[in-house]
């Protein structure tokens, strides 16, 4: 199977994750782990990997040398904070440039704020930043975020945390079906099945945070959705049947029946 290429760089696994919401970074780590992610990604406003050297270092759980690390903007609901945010990440990070960016609009219910996302991400892509971007399933603003320059458009599945998985499922298949760079399904999956459905439309990743950290086995969850995602996209390759409303059709031969 093909690998998924972001910004030039190709990945044997399409599961991304994140790292809160668990007990501790050991937890975390073991999570991360049974997933097989190489992409993980981190609030910057919510986590130490760097900014407070009194603290436990995220990055010595999930070291750089191992992940590619994904600063994101979770907590931010203007761009200026969103692009003051990963300034700050990629000084933390020695120039890494790839950064996953969100704008919200609402504490709440989390959906984000796509005016204020497409500006941050002009700037941003102008800093020579990679972007990934969380967004709405709205297929006109994702080709506008594609436009722009942004190297993969991740649209929410439904709510962020809520675990209701794929609401809308056409919307999904138009922004697919009109994107030249990866779709990446960002929020909402509950568990493996949701994942799987994503991957049989056409999305080239998952990213995930919620869904294992808060399963009653965040492990054991971390390793079924790898399954998920892989027997998704296997499906997706392998072309479905067509389905047939209103008319059988037997899966054994009928010709040289015995009395026919």
């Amino acid at each position: 199977m093909h690998q998924l290429t972001i910004a030039g760089k190709t990945y044997r696994s399409r599961l991304l994750v994140g790292t809160g919401k668990y007990k501790d970074f050991t937890e975390t780590r073991a999570a991360i782990d049974a997933s097989g992610a190489e992409i993980v990604t981190v609030a910057i406003r919510r986590t130490n990997i760097g900014q407070d050297a009194s603290q436990p270092n995220l990055l010595d759980a999930i070291p750089p040398s191992q992940f590619t690390i994904l600063p994101n903007t979770a907590g931010c609901y203007t761009a200026d904070d969103a692009v003051r945010t990963l300034r700050l990440a990629r000084e933390l990070l020695d120039g890494h440039p790839l950064c996953k960016l969100e704008v919200l609009g609402d504490p709440t219910n989390l959906f984000p704020n796509m005016p204020e996302t497409l500006k941050a991400a002009e700037t941003l892509v102008k800093e020579g930043f990679e972007v990934m971007v969380y967004c709405a399933d709205d297929p006109i603003q994702c080709k506008m975020l594609e436009e722009i320059g942004c190297v993969a458009v991740m649209p929410l599945a439904s709510l962020i945390g809520s675990g209701m998985g794929i609401v809308n499922p056409w919307n999904l298949r138009l922004i697919i079906d009109n994107a030249k760079v990866p779709i990446i399904v960002d929020a909402g999956v509950g568990t493996a099945s949701d994942a799987t459905i994503a991957m049989e439309l056409g999305c080239d990743g998952v990213l995930m945070n919620t869904a294992i950290a808060h399963a009653k086995n965040p492990v054991l969850m971390a390793s079924a959705m790898k399954k998920g995602i892989e027997a998704g996209r296997e499906a997706y390759l392998a072309g479905r049947m067509a389905r047939k409303y209103y008319s059988a059709d037997p899966s054994s031969p009928t010709s040289g029946l015995i009395g026919s």
